[in-house]
């Protein structure tokens, strides 16, 4: 299903968007913490979501189709400290409604570098996020740039950390875009979301991901 995925729209504004029904699983995370990447690894294509080395490139809401009112929904990059304040408070505005609001939201990934997770606006994200009770899963990228020891502490530290901030429950697993750890058991979270289900399917399996985090 994910490789279907097309450009659809993008939408500057929330009154842009299409109409809210169907089913959608969105993007979110901190400019330059992979979520380009990570959107081309699950749907299996090098240049969907388009990949810069400058940060804040994402300015707005891009939705990919898959057919049968499915959509992945890109989101605009958070936390660039060189645009202007005016435009980052627009961004948080759009965010926190959209993420709050959107009745065809069936639930979040989250993008986090795994050498600086759990930051601030994160946190303000999950805050925003967690009143929904959706499904959440934190992809820790950029997972192969760390030893297996420092990855598994600070996939430790992370689901410890969400267990205080998102008492909904969430998921996190390590990722990795280049050597595609995660890859699967990410692509069975959105899946089983899209495909209706209210749970993660059987092949993703948060216990065996704690079991050998590495």
């Amino acid at each position: 299903m994910l490789e279907k995925a097309q450009f659809e729209i993008g939408a500057a504004d929330l009154s842009q968007l299409p109409p809210d029904r169907g089913r959608e699983v969105a993007f979110a995370g901190r400019s330059n913490a992979g979520k380009s990447s990570a959107i081309n690894a699950l749907t299996n294509r090098r240049r969907l979501a388009f990949v810069s080395k400058t940060p804040g490139r994402t300015q707005q809401i891009n939705f990919y189709a898959l057919g049968a009112g499915r959509y992945l929904v890109d989101l605009p990059g958070y936390g660039y400290a060189r645009v202007s304040g005016q435009l980052q408070q627009r961004w948080e505005r759009v965010l926190s409604a959209y993420l709050q609001r959107r009745a065809s939201l069936q639930g979040l990934v989250l993008i986090m570098d795994i050498r600086h997770p759990l930051t601030p606006l994160d946190r303000s994200l999950l805050d925003w996020f967690a009143p929904t009770g959706k499904p959440l899963l934190v992809l820790l990228t950029k997972a192969d740039k760390l030893s297996r020891q420092e990855a598994a502490r600070q996939l430790h530290t992370v689901r410890a950390g969400l267990e205080r901030s998102y008492p909904g429950g969430a998921h996190a697993i390590l990722f990795s875009a280049v050597s595609r750890q995660g890859v699967e058991a990410a692509k069975g979270f959105v899946a089983g979301l899209l495909g209706g289900e209210n749970e993660a399917p059987a092949e993703y399996n948060p216990s065996r991901q704690r079991k050998a985090p590495g």
